[in-house]
């Protein structure tokens, strides 16, 4: 929980707060914009919850939060109701964990459901509410790790679930190296006939995404909506191997059909197909001209 004699100047008056530890990850302020802003570079409370509906949403938020920056004057006894609304629907099977990690700065997880076994798409923090939950939606069969960023508390679930982690050989480290499956090369993947592993080196060498049923596409930190250019873009202050290689990962991302961008930084994005391959040609277009 966050401290009150930590709290923001720049936060109204009123129960909810964020405190000076907030590493600006921007997670509330997505999950909650109608309560959370960015203000001198970090979050804070610009309107205070003043109905159910917005104070679950900015429980969410707190508990989401990857330094527990997010606190309330008064303790918060509907805290269980919010711990019990995670993970959150997306759409139709397809679920945000919340619990973000402060390993992975902040990076959003998500859980996709299924009769074949469920998987997990990055990993959230290791707690107790949010694994309990995992186990009564019929636990985790594999950990799909995009990225080495995003690894976070793999180990711990793996422990737990006993699940199979996949994640490129590119990406492997000492932390990763007894990973059970381990991609190579730049070929495509089909784990079912509905998911898609695609290679997209560029932000890191063995970065890949998950492409699942032709409609949800979870792209760890190589593609997101940018809300301050109003289109989808790739982070080119934060590629770490290769950008003229994540250009080129791009332009053949931009050959898949999908409706969901799930991204572990950045913001979420969904649209028809003909609008998002539009704004995927605005993103090729946007890299080319650094």
């Amino acid at each position: 929980m966050a401290h009150l004699n930590l709290r923001r100047p720049q936060n109204v008056n009123g129960d909810f707060y964020v405190d000076t530890t907030c590493i600006d990850c921007d997670t509330c302020r997505w999950m909650t914009p109608e309560v959370f802003y960015s203000v001198d570079e970090q979050s804070a409370v610009y309107h205070q919850p003043n109905n159910e509906t917005e104070r679950l949403a900015a429980l969410q938020a707190l508990l989401a939060c990857p330094t527990n920056s997010i606190g309330t004057v008064e303790k918060p006894e509907d805290i269980k109701v919010a711990q019990q609304s995670f993970p959150i629907l997306v759409d139709e099977n397809i679920y945000h964990c919340g619990y973000h990690s402060e390993k992975s700065y902040g990076a959003a997880s998500y859980f996709i459901q299924l009769p074949e076994g469920n998987i997990l798409v990055d990993s959230p923090s290791f707690v107790t509410p949010l694994v309990k939950r995992l186990e009564e939606m019929g636990g985790i069969r594999y950990l799909y790790l995009t990225h080495r960023d995003d690894v976070a508390d793999h180990r711990k679930f793996v422990e737990h679930f006993h699940c199979q982690r996949i994640l490129h050989v590119d990406e492997i480290s000492a932390g990763t190296r007894n990973v059970e499956i381990q991609l190579t090369g730049l070929e495509t993947l089909s784990l079912t006939s509905d998911l898609l592993i695609i290679p997209v080196p560029g932000h890191t060498k063995g970065h890949t995404v998950l492409l699942y049923k032709n409609k949800f596409l979870f792209t760890g930190d190589h593609l997101a909506w940018s809300e301050s250019l109003h289109q989808l873009a790739a982070f080119h202050d934060v590629c770490w191997y290769s950008w003229p290689e994540q250009i080129k990962s791009m332009r053949k991302l931009a050959n898949y059909s999908f409706e969901w961008v799930l991204p572990g930084h950045g913001r979420r994005f969904h649209a028809d197909t003909d609008t998002m391959r539009q704004q995927m040609h605005k993103c090729i277009e946007l890299m080319e001209t650094f």
